[in-house]
């Protein structure tokens, strides 16, 4: 079941480093936007799990519906 939910009408910025990995919350439930928090136990949605291949900022979608997951490629402005 996808049950996936709009958490923010745009992109949450976000810092990462280098060699460190990362769980982009895809259910938009957990109470660490953007970062997963297990909340997605109910949901029937998975993180995405990523390593950060450089230090950098992050534009990662708020609407759960970007075609580049994580990052935002502007469809939120379509809900």
């Amino acid at each position: 079941m996808d049950d996936r939910v709009v958490a923010n009408q745009g992109p949450y910025k976000a810092e990462v480093e280098a060699g460190q990995t990362y769980a982009w919350c895809r259910c938009a439930r957990s109470t660490d936007q953007p970062w997963c928090d297990g909340a997605h136990k109910s949901a029937g949605l998975k993180p995405l799990v990523f390593k950060a291949e450089k230090s950098e900022t992050l534009y990662l979608c708020g609407g759960r519906h970007t075609g580049d997951e994580p990052n935002c490629d502007g469809f939120h402005s379509k809900l």
